[in-house]
């Protein structure tokens, strides 16, 4: 129900009016001037109407201080004493009409209704320019939507066949109904945004804005002013007031990745904000209330920061109310195929191609690599190769050196069973011969650090070499 606030010195229009206006909108009545001043800093309305003439300050003063409010009300002025110049006035300092006393209330009524409906419009369609000018920072991406069947879950770009992202996927949307902050943990190129956009896909605000905030990628001098916005003059440059993305999101969802990044400064306005759902645009000293939905993304080790003292521990604590962890695709390489499968046919589509298929041998390396940027290295692969291949068939000929090089070495893994499982599988290919062989050019003869560098045992590195008959002696070979 939209607020109402009536300002006149005589009490029976005050309770006349707040009687007739009390159905239909929530009614506040102040008795003068200063009062009303008080009431528009302690809350937003949508509507005043006030006198012109009361003992005091005039009812201009109140349109003065209505129209100085970040959510400008529309503002009616009444008087006894009308007449054309207190009428243009009103109207130049915003009144949205003029109306004589004693006050035509069917006219009243109508006037007041067009003026909100007005105003409601005016306000989406700013919260709409808004919204249209962070899309063009957006990269592009796809807008998931569930679709389950079958033994895998396909979400637009999110493919699940694995156990591992179906944990993810159900956990997305078990939370997805709840108002709950979440936070999204993994490495860089997981799809932790794609998970962010499920997650309101399938939320009561999926039919609002779902602006995501790359906190990286904004110098932290400018940050703030981003995430919340500023009044004319708040700094040099500020030609006009400036909607931020906090406001861009009310009633959607607001989504900040890379959360580890953002200043001290602006952690303490965030906190406040998770605090009372309100905030203050740079230069101005109005709260500004909004509803939105939260969702961080991080690929730090945020418990540890705050341990640290890099980041607020009060504020890690509200930010990781839900925490959904995304594995990297080394984790879970049963969804390579069908990523690549999926990206491979939209990029076809996107770029009116031939289809593009992949042939086994090429398919047993690409689901043998590592991928060490996850589900994001995979998809520039994927719109590299349907640009570039002319044969429209990816032949293990086509592929890169990288692809055959051995995956990891210890120095580039997080733990030593991911290394091991990792460049194993590399050896099952049909090219482990040649593998072998850079592993002892890279470990110069060493057959100790080859075996390292490929996972395995020296015992294993010596059968196999004995198997393809690769000469064992080295003059940097180990005794």
């Amino acid at each position: 129900m939209k607020s109402i606030l009536i300002v006149d010195d005589e009490k029976h229009t005050r309770d006349g009016l707040s009687a007739v206006l009390a159905d239909d909108y929530d009614v506040f009545a102040a008795s003068g001037a200063d009062e009303a001043i008080k009431m528009l800093d302690a809350e937003d309305f949508d509507g005043v109407i006030t006198d012109f003439r009361m003992a005091g300050k005039s009812g201009m003063s109140v349109i003065d201080k209505a129209f100085s409010m970040p959510k400008k009300p529309v503002c009616i002025m009444l008087t006894a004493y009308g007449n054309v110049e207190i009428a243009v006035e009103a109207m130049k300092r915003g009144a949205g009409d003029f109306l004589p006393k004693p006050v035509d209330i069917a006219r009243l009524e109508k006037i007041l209704k067009d003026l909100l409906k007005k105003r409601d419009a005016m306000l989406e369609a700013k919260r709409a320019e808004a919204r249209a000018e962070v899309e063009k920072q957006k990269s592009h991406h796809y807008s998931p939507q569930v679709a389950i069947s079958g033994a895998n879950i396909t979400l637009s770009e999110i493919v699940a066949k694995s156990s591992q992202m179906k944990s993810v996927i159900e956990r997305a949307l078990q939370v997805a109904h709840s108002k709950a902050t979440v936070m999204l943990t993994g490495e860089t190129g997981t799809g932790k945004e794609l998970i962010a956009q499920l997650i309101h896909a399938n939320s009561p605000r999926a039919g609002e804005p779902f602006i995501p905030v790359h906190c990286a990628a904004i110098p932290s001098a400018l940050l703030e002013s981003e995430l919340f916005g500023y009044e004319k003059g708040a700094f040099t440059g500020a030609n006009q007031r400036r909607m931020g993305r906090f406001e861009a999101a009310d009633k959607g969802t607001l989504f900040l990745d890379e959360i580890g990044e953002i200043d001290p400064n602006t952690q303490v306005k965030l906190l406040r904000f998770l605090e009372t759902h309100s905030f203050e645009r740079l230069g101005s000293l109005q709260n500004t209330t909004v509803d939105i939905r939260l969702i961080c993304a991080t690929n730090r080790n945020l418990k540890k920061m705050s341990e640290e003292g890099s980041f607020r521990q009060d504020l890690y604590y509200r930010l990781n109310v839900v925490e959904i962890k995304i594995p990297p695709l080394r984790e879970h390489p049963e969804d390579i195929e069908p990523l690549l499968r999926s990206y491979i046919n939209y990029y076809v589509r996107e770029n009116a191609t031939p289809p593009l298929e992949i042939s086994p041998e090429a398919l047993k390396v690409l689901e043998s690599y590592a991928w060490r940027g996850n589900i994001r290295e995979l998809r520039n692969f994927c719109e590299n190769a349907v640009v570039m291949n002319k044969s429209r068939v990816i032949e293990k000929s086509d592929l890169p050196n990288e692809f055959f090089e051995t995956a990891l070495s210890d120095k580039e893994t997080s733990t030593e069973s991911s290394n091991t499982s990792v460049s194993t599988s590399l050896l099952k290919v049909d090219n482990e011969k040649d593998l072998i062989r850079r592993a002892l050019i890279k470990s110069r003869g060493n057959k100790t650090k080859a075996a390292e560098f490929l996972g395995i045992s020296r015992r294993t590195l010596h059968r196999k070499l004995a198997e393809y008959n690769i000469d064992e002696q080295s003059p940097d070979d180990d005794k």
